[in-house]
């Protein structure tokens, strides 16, 4: 959990939860350097927390478990629902 619980790696799940991106395409989401992207994509290949491919000039990423996608799924419903009631009710 340690290895996604970092903001920007949350986001690069989110991103890649639904689909498979090369490393530009999750780039173009982002704020901040290549570098800082390509920092964050490597501490999550590192820890298994996804994978990818080489095809050409591009590598893609994609979530490397199934249950991977079902956590954050499950965080989703937990805590974005949490907070729309929250909102709601002020």
């Amino acid at each position: 959990l340690k290895s996604i619980s970092h903001p920007i790696r949350l986001k690069i799940l989110c991103l890649l939860q639904d689909q498979e991106l090369s490393v530009s395409e999750i780039r173009d989401d982002f704020e901040t350097s290549g570098a800082n992207i390509t920092q964050h994509l490597n501490i999550l290949r590192n820890q298994g927390v996804i994978t990818f491919r080489k095809e050409a000039n591009f590598i893609y990423n994609r979530i490397a478990d199934e249950r991977i996608i079902e956590l954050m799924k499950s965080m989703q419903k937990l805590f974005c629902s949490t907070a729309s009631t929250s909102a709601n009710s002020k």
